[in-house]
């Protein structure tokens, strides 16, 4: 060890965890009682894929049983003792700093501010405190380091003209000048929705969302099979021959090194890195859900304006999948049902950023923003049934919000007034309301009684909605509102009868 090397992520604290603070490496593996990760979903996804790095490294099971046998025990065990194996390849600052490339310092130095996607500078108007550059601790910059490997933001911000592979063109445009960034691959082009297995505690989260070595080859995406995490092995350029594992491989994903960095004083050299694969070419996050059926390949992206929730059928559409219709995400097909005999408790989190673009440059402007949820699933009534019925009831939801949308727009209409935004509001407010009791949906989705029985409340509503936006204040108002009140009878013809039934 020399003079220069400090800070080890395996020692120091830099971890967000929710009710502690900040732990180190070490910690996280060595304490059963971590319940999950904190900061926000971008910082989160990137915490997740870096553990999950770490878990494949040091204990790949060969198949399902190996995997339940290991248990989250036996991952923490492994894990403890390859971060003690590969403890000098920690160190934030050495002649081999962690996950950042050396030989670019030639790029230029990019302030701390101007590669968080959450802080305004140049002429971005500040509508919020958190949204002001503040100076970062050596904790904030291993994080910043980790979320950049794959959710950089594609733009000028990077020096393209710092090339390390000599003849690579990947960094240059037609005229032979250096070229916009372009997006990490965790984000694309809109910001990809990521999504995981959630358990009781961290580690049992990690060890949920561990991939076999069978389940690798089942994939059929990652030509390199799960490869070597990148500290074990660095690339020395863009197109080296660990660079092209790096491109094909489950580490490349985990934690795809997009970005060439080295810290500085006041920021960050800061250039393109390697260059990976989209999904529309066959290449995608085990985290992310794709439909390969169709011509072009769609992609589930983040939607401030429909909240992660609302994605729950098309997620889980795998449990009724004979084919190769429709969406799949990798992380939870494989997870989801080998995980319901090991464990009590089990969630699906989705989360990510929305990010804008504008002649190759990202930012986030306008509703772009941050998006999460979580939602416990039941898994004694996990199966067909409850499926069904759950996608039932989403698609009677949706219904509501267009009933939502309509109704507060002809109140607006029936005054000779333009409510088209007013409508939008009253269907996002429905949408709100809804998300309070989705998770009691969720539990009671085997029970046809039940989730009937529920409607009443999801048809309260809607008029709560209507009633936000629509006065009855005056006459004028009065008569509008009464005349375009939603009508919810046939949503709650089936609810009736069935209370009828009973009595």
């Amino acid at each position: 060890m020399t003079a220069e090397n400090r800070f080890n992520l395996i020692d120091e604290p830099w971890i967000p965890i929710v009710d502690v603070g900040q732990v180190s490496l070490r910690d996280l593996f060595s304490r059963q009682d971590y319940r999950a990760l904190g900061g926000n979903p971008v910082q989160k996804i990137a915490l997740t894929k870096l553990l999950l790095a770490i878990a494949q490294s040091a204990a790949t099971p060969e198949d399902d049983e190996a995997w339940a046998d290991l248990g989250a025990l036996g991952l923490s065990a492994n894990c403890l003792a390859y971060l003690e194996r590969w403890h000098d390849r920690f160190w934030l600052y050495s002649d081999r700093p962690f996950l950042q490339m050396p030989t670019i310092r030639s790029a230029g130095i990019q302030p701390f501010g101007a590669v968080l996607a959450e802080i305004a500078t140049g002429n971005t108007t500040v509508l919020m405190q958190t949204q002001i550059e503040k100076r970062l601790s050596d904790a904030d910059k291993a994080l910043l380091i980790i979320s950049l490997m794959g959710f950089g933001l594609g733009g000028k911000k990077t020096d393209n003209s710092a090339i390390l592979s000599a003849g690579y063109t990947g960094k240059t445009n037609d005229k032979g000048k250096p070229a916009t960034g372009k997006p990490g691959p965790a984000v694309g082009f809109m910001g990809f929705l990521h999504n995981f297995l959630i358990g009781q505690s961290v580690l049992e989260t990690l060890w949920l969302n561990l991939l076999t070595a069978e389940q690798l080859q089942q994939m059929c995406v990652f030509s390199a099979g799960l490869g070597k995490a990148p500290w074990e092995a660095m690339p020395i350029g863009e197109v080296c021959d660990t660079a092209k594992v790096l491109q094909a491989s489950l580490m490349g994903r985990l934690l795809p090194l997009s970005r060439f960095c080295l810290l500085a004083e006041t920021g960050l050299h800061y250039s393109e890195g390697i260059a990976y694969q989209g999904y529309k070419e066959g290449m995608v996050d085990p985290s992310v859900s794709v439909d390969f059926s169709g011509k072009d390949p769609k992609v589930i992206w983040v939607d401030p304006e429909k909240r992660p929730w609302r994605f729950l059928p098309a997620l889980l559409s795998f449990l009724v999948q004979t084919g190769s219709q429709g969406f799949d995400c990798y992380q939870l097909r494989f997870g989801l049902l080998r995980a319901r005999s090991q464990v009590e408790t089990l969630g699906v989190w989705s989360g990510g950023l929305r990010v804008s673009s504008n002649a190759g440059e990202q930012f986030v402007s306008g509703s772009d923003d941050f998006v999460e949820s979580l939602i416990m699933l039941p898994q004694q009534i996990l199966g067909t049934l409850w499926f069904a019925n759950l996608q039932l009831e989403m698609t009677e939801l949706d219904q509501l919000s267009k009933i939502v949308y309509s109704a507060t727009l002809n109140y607006f209409k029936s005054q000779n007034m333009d409510g088209k935004a007013q409508a939008a509001l009253a269907s996002n407010l429905f949408w709100q309301l809804c998300e309070r009791k989705f998770q009691d949906l969720v539990n009671i989705c085997d029970d046809f009684n039940q989730s009937k029985a529920l409607r009443k409340t999801f048809a309260g509503f809607v008029n709560r909605a209507y009633d936000q936006f629509c006065a009855k204040d005056t006459a004028r108002q009065l008569d509008a509102w009464a005349k375009n009140r939603p009508n919810l009878g046939k949503y709650l013809k089936d609810q009736t009868k069935t209370e009828e039934a009973q009595a």
